[in-house]
């Protein structure tokens, strides 16, 4: 079989939106795998790559997690108001270093241990954005203002700081449906088992 880049030709890139971000609508042809080509067309959102962190206190056993209004949420029939880990948009910057300052911001935790722990497309069948997810570690000493963002940029979060166990059971009752945050939570329980054994 081709490589992938010898199976997709695109035809056309039409920009539809690049208010907020740029959405655009690609046509391409696809080589399929019975060896005939069929013209297709998607549209892509591209609002760049961003990162994550999962705040964690290996010797309380609790973690940091924020609550904020997302309208996204909102409109599909959601209260709006999501349990997230801490995140934000690269512009430029490493993941680490970017995620190190949205950490701060979000949740006033200035933190010095963070772990890289995997990549990951949330939505790849029409958002560009790749993840990049880690794990770090905190305590009291490291709190260096309230957080709760940037009130110019129109956040207002609220911080959570919670028994990883409580985290895990509000996943089971629906209340974190955030996906980044679940796989965290999940990641972070599987390393916790793993010690224990």
């Amino acid at each position: 079989m081709a490589l992938t880049r010898d199976r997709v030709r695109v035809v056309d890139t039409t920009v539809l939106s690049n208010d907020w971000y740029t959405l655009k609508k690609v046509t391409f042809d696809f080589l399929r795998r019975d060896g005939t080509w069929q013209r297709q067309s998607r549209e892509t959102y591209d609002r760049g790559n961003g990162a994550t962190m999962l705040l964690h206190n290996r010797q309380t056993g609790n973690v940091v997690l924020t609550r904020q209004f997302r309208m996204p949420v909102f409109v599909n029939g959601h209260d709006g108001m999501l349990i997230e880990a801490p995140a934000g948009l690269l512009d430029d910057a490493s993941p680490e270093a970017r995620i190190r300052h949205e950490v701060e911001e979000e949740t006033g935790f200035r933190v010095r241990d963070v772990r890289k722990v995997f990549e990951a497309y949330m939505s790849p069948g029409s958002v560009t954005e790749k993840l990049y997810f880690f794990i770090g570690e905190y305590d009291s000493s490291m709190r260096v203002s309230d957080g709760g963002g940037v009130k110019d940029e129109g956040e207002d979060l609220e911080v959570m700081e919670m028994p990883l166990q409580t985290a895990l059971r509000l996943i089971d009752e629906g209340k974190i449906v955030d996906g980044k945050t679940i796989m965290l939570l999940q990641h972070v329980a599987l390393l916790e088992r793993a010690e224990q054994r």
